[in-house]
């Protein structure tokens, strides 16, 4: 897609002394890269939707932040503009502080913004911010359980949740706070998702690989864009099984639009793409089978045989070998990301 016809939102990270370095570049990395990566990596296009986060402090210049690591905010308060959302990260709070009165340049800046309109969030303990500008008043928010009782001493007005690890609050969920140091990656998924769409925050969370790994990368992983050649039979036969992989017998209908005898073609089709016919073709089912499992209710079986396993146990047996995890586990995982856990 051309970048220039992207709707870009604007994204402002706020840096104060105390903010948590990792988490601001953590953020500023995927949106940045959200539906880039994925184009580059698979070939497949970028959504129409482009975040542009920028980093936002008092003032411009390179500064070092409570743990010592530099940051170089790319604009000022006075100068930055409206955003459509502004985050707070993470503060590195010393113990037993008092917050109040702390940062009033960016709580007055954070109140500012969402009178005009921005979406305003918090990481962690970035939600002491929000409570400073005093835009938690009688809402429900979230926080690292080590805060409770900052907020029970100093903010008794927010009603903190802090089980929860992502809350949106306030009218058309304006205020989202997320509890934990990590939270970081379910609220960068809840705004991919919210503005991009549940597919693009599908895509950017097997990218990143975002969310639980014990059963490793695989079902993180992707077809990855293929290779260049210069083959046109190999060509004409890739083209024609993108809208039939769910025929029978695929390799014999791909040799036969080759018009190349079957060992010429298997040798061909594997040196000009990386893959055996087969494979390729299995690739392009199980690619499919994602999508439906991801974004429909159909049964699992009723998945596989629209993708060409007319053998439920085939379907099955292929698809763990080819994500590690069963269709019903990979259905739990995907639709968990962009479903109610996480959409607004």
């Amino acid at each position: 897609m051309d970048r220039g016809r992207q709707r870009s939102i604007s994204i402002g990270l706020v840096v104060v002394h105390e903010s948590a370095a990792a988490v601001l570049y953590s953020l500023h990395e995927v949106f940045s890269f959200v539906g880039q990566s994925w184009e580059e990596m698979t070939g497949r296009p970028a959504g129409p939707v482009r975040l542009v986060p920028r980093l936002v402090a008092e003032r411009r210049g390179l500064t070092t932040s409570r743990l010592g690591v530099p940051v170089s905010p790319d604009a000022a308060f006075a100068d930055a503009g409206v955003f459509d959302v502004v985050i707070a990260p993470d503060l590195a709070l010393e113990p037993g502080v008092d917050p109040r009165g702390q940062w009033p340049a960016a709580a007055a800046w954070l109140r500012e913004q969402y009178a005009q309109g921005a979406i305003v969030c918090s990481v962690c303990t970035g939600s002491v911010l929000l409570a400073e500008a005093g835009l938690l008043d009688g809402l429900e928010a979230t926080s690292h359980w080590g805060a409770v009782p900052l907020f029970e001493r100093f903010y008794p007005r927010v009603r903190l949740e802090p089980a929860r690890v992502l809350v949106p609050a306030g009218a058309e969920h304006r205020i989202i706070t997320s509890g934990g140091y990590t939270s970081w990656a379910e609220l960068a998924l809840y705004l991919v998702a919210r503005f991009c769409g549940q597919e693009e925050a599908i895509r950017t969370a097997k990218v990143f690989v975002l969310g639980d790994r014990s059963e490793g990368q695989l079902p993180f992983a992707a077809m990855v864009r293929p290779r260049p050649y210069d083959d046109a039979a190999v060509a004409r036969s890739q083209q024609w099984i993108a809208e039939h992989y769910a025929t029978a017998n695929p390799v014999a209908r791909m040799i036969e639009v080759s018009a190349l005898a079957p060992r010429t073609f298997k040798r061909r089709f594997a040196a000009a793409t990386g893959y055996s016919p087969i494979a390729y073709v299995q690739a392009l089912r199980i690619e499919e089978a994602k999508h439906l499992l991801e974004t429909t209710a159909a049964p699992t079986d009723d998945v596989g045989a629209q993708v060409g396993y007319a053998d439920p146990a085939s379907f099955r047996r292929i698809f763990r070998r080819s994500t590690g995890v069963t269709p019903a586990r990979y259905r739990q995982r995907f639709q968990s990301v962009a479903g109610s856990k996480l959409s607004p």
